[in-house]
């Protein structure tokens, strides 16, 4: 995945090929598949590309529908569904080898003003500066040396702020940003934002159980994710990622999660998805099939 913020931020633009049609690159990644947040961020990306400049997305759902390849262009169809008078809605397909992988639903909303109020920021979080990164916590506790973790990440700043709750609780907070200054665009930092967003949400449906996120006898998945965007911020400044897993049954964990800026939340996000045991599964076991 992108190491610099530069390679991140070409990795969101988008060639446009015909109308409403897009395609992006695949990301140079040691993944055995295309990473959720990459699709996600690209398609929203693809959309705006087709709302007016005052709009902005407030919220969105997608689905994964299979695993993209790493070796092979991604292709982003965009079907306008309404323009209205402060309301924008747009479907996006993502395709690869002529197959649906990846689609999403999306919102965008003028700029207006009205009623305002936010959750505070959790107590007791300590400050980012006094929190391990987040490779290192992973590479002590998972199949993959925090080298490996830090290679994918290269591109983002992520430090472990604790499993928040009760012990035992599924549930968990870490620090993100930007590794370096993004232009000041707030569509780039919103689409930051998304690829960010799928870093770390599943994982935490893992938290409770003696199990190792990464390792060959997991399977792992994005199903679904839906956001919101609540206020507009930068992606190159210290968000805390809020998250907990209230949920996990039949090879399914579900988990929810807040963005704060220092001040105010800025978003939320939920997701299902597969966290399969292979030892379960029988031929998906050796044919890396995840559904």
């Amino acid at each position: 995945m992108p190491q610099t913020v530069g390679e991140l931020v070409a990795l969101l633009n988008l060639e446009q090929i015909d109308v409403d049609l897009f395609r992006a690159t695949p990301a140079s990644t040691s993944l055995q598949r295309v990473f959720g947040g990459q699709v996600l961020a690209q398609a929203l990306a693809a959309a705006y590309r087709t709302v007016q400049g005052d709009r902005a997305a407030h919220s969105l759902s997608a689905y994964f529908l299979r695993p993209g390849a790493t070796t092979s262009p991604l292709l982003y169809q965009v079907e306008t569904t309404r323009d209205g008078r402060s309301f924008s809605s747009r479907r996006v397909v993502a395709r690869q080898g002529g197959r649906p992988i990846f689609s999403m639903s999306s919102s965008f909303h003028i700029v207006e003003p009205g009623l305002d109020h936010s959750d505070p920021l959790p107590d007791g979080v300590p400050v980012p500066d006094a929190c391990p990164l987040l490779s290192e916590v992973l590479g002590a506790r998972s199949a993959r040396a925090s080298a490996a973790w830090e290679a994918e990440w290269g591109a983002l700043e992520v430090r472990y702020a604790g499993d928040a709750g009760a012990p035992g609780a599924a549930a968990m907070r870490v620090w993100v940003r930007a590794e370096g200054r993004l232009p000041d665009d707030p569509i780039t930092h919103q689409l930051v934002i998304a690829y960010l967003s799928d870093l770390t949400l599943l994982g935490v449906s893992t938290v409770p159980h003696p199990v190792v996120f990464g390792s060959p006898s997991l399977q792992a998945a994005s199903i679904n994710h839906s956001m919101w965007f609540h206020r507009p911020t930068r992606a190159d400044q210290w968000l805390l990622y809020d998250q907990v897993s209230p949920s996990a049954s039949g090879a399914l964990g579900f988990s929810f999660g807040r963005l704060f800026s220092q001040t105010a939340l800025v978003g939320s996000c939920a997701q299902e998805g597969l966290i399969r045991m292979v030892d379960e599964v029988g031929e998906n076991a050796t044919t890396g099939r995840f559904r």
